[in-house]
């Protein structure tokens, strides 16, 4: 009987209750980058393709992201935004993901891509209010037109959200 005591003790202390009634958290992270330079010969164009230099930045983008295993690249439908977004899609063998800034259904976005590792890429205008949106206030404001550098990192552990930008060029 005193060894039964001596198991049933040695068990709780080496599986500790709070362990085992502990909740398994899932971690939701956002990387949002506006599309690189665009083309801007021709002003009545609506959609321009990216630049040389452009072009440069979505491999570097892609270069930067590297380390990064992502789940799922969204980009609006324009052709900046594709060609930005596109060398970090293919790094991770995923087809893009289209969405519209100003139709996404952010409470069904967010549920699709729970416990996912996702990169965002957008506009001037829309990015900033996409984060803000996401972490539930107004932080951010529109991004200056000669900046095609800002990396916003969002995470989102359970209900806890943490937001962070960074200017890389």
């Amino acid at each position: 009987m005193k060894y039964l005591y001596f198991f049933i003790l040695s068990v709780l202390i080496l599986n500790p209750i709070s362990a085992q009634t502990e909740t398994s958290s899932e971690t939701s992270t956002y990387y949002f980058i506006r599309h690189a330079e665009k083309d801007r010969s021709n002003a009545s164009e609506k959609n321009p393709h990216l630049t040389e230099i452009g072009k440069a930045r979505a491999e570097h983008w892609s270069a930067v992201l590297s380390s990064i295993h992502f789940d799922a690249v969204y980009s609006t439908d324009y052709h900046r935004t594709r060609e930005t977004a596109l060398p970090t899609a293919t790094k991770n063998n995923l087809e893009l993901s289209l969405y519209r800034p100003k139709h996404i259904d952010l409470k069904n976005f967010l549920k699709e891509t729970k416990g996912k590792t996702v990169l965002i890429v957008g506009h001037s205008n829309t990015i900033p209010h996409f984060v803000n949106d996401v972490i539930g206030e107004k932080k951010y404001v529109d991004i200056e037109d000669d900046n095609n550098g800002n990396l916003y990192i969002v995470t989102i552990i359970n209900k806890s959200i943490s937001d962070q930008v960074l200017l890389i060029n």
